[in-house]
């Protein structure tokens, strides 16, 4: 019953589910579901996420100027939660959003599966949510990254010096984007 009241948006690949959790999917969840119940469907292993997604909630999911795209990435064999991807500071006046993706069970990792889900990312953004500018920041010795990227045609553009909080120790994000100009569809 629960997913049903939820009703995902769902992109399909060849094998991964794609599932958007929209902010007022999210607003749904915190205000009308356990916390186990909240867990399940988003995938939460710890109680530490738990309180990280519902500080989100409590804090709010978009500000007034920017919103968010995420998907849940979904193993088609297991059903299971692998990871996630899609969009953050997405600015729709500006057209422009930064691309985010990471796969959390290592059991899935160097299988191609990021691959195909940013392929399927990157034509949503560009056909569905109108973007004409997807950013990228990665970390410089993030090479798994650094070559996802280059796959998929983004052009260094600069270096962010002391950009990104890791622990305690400020690092350097390198900053990459693609146009709508240099998409081309599959």
């Amino acid at each position: 019953m629960l997913m049903e009241e939820l009703n995902f948006e769902l992109i399909q690949t060849e094998r991964l589910i794609l599932r958007k959790i929209s902010p007022s999917n999210f607003i749904f969840l915190f205000e009308n579901y356990s916390e186990s119940e909240i867990k399940h469907v988003l995938g939460l292993k710890t109680e530490q996420d738990f309180e990280k997604e519902k500080n989100r909630y409590l804090k709010g999911f978009t500000t007034y100027n920017q919103s968010i795209e995420p998907f849940q990435l979904i193993y088609r064999d297991s059903n299971e939660i692998i990871g996630g991807c899609g969009f953050h500071n997405w600015y729709p006046l500006h057209q422009r959003a930064e691309l985010g993706y990471a796969i959390s069970n290592s059991n899935y990792l160097n299988k191609g599966l990021m691959t195909e889900a940013l392929e399927a990312i990157i034509y949503h953004g560009f056909t569905k949510m109108d973007l004409q500018r997807i950013e990228a920041l990665v970390a410089p010795n993030n090479n798994p990254s650094l070559k996802l990227l280059a796959k998929f045609g983004f052009v260094q553009e600069g270096i962010l010096r002391k950009h990104y909080n890791v622990n305690g120790n400020f690092e350097d994000s390198i900053l990459f984007s693609k146009l709508i100009s240099e998409f081309e569809k599959p």
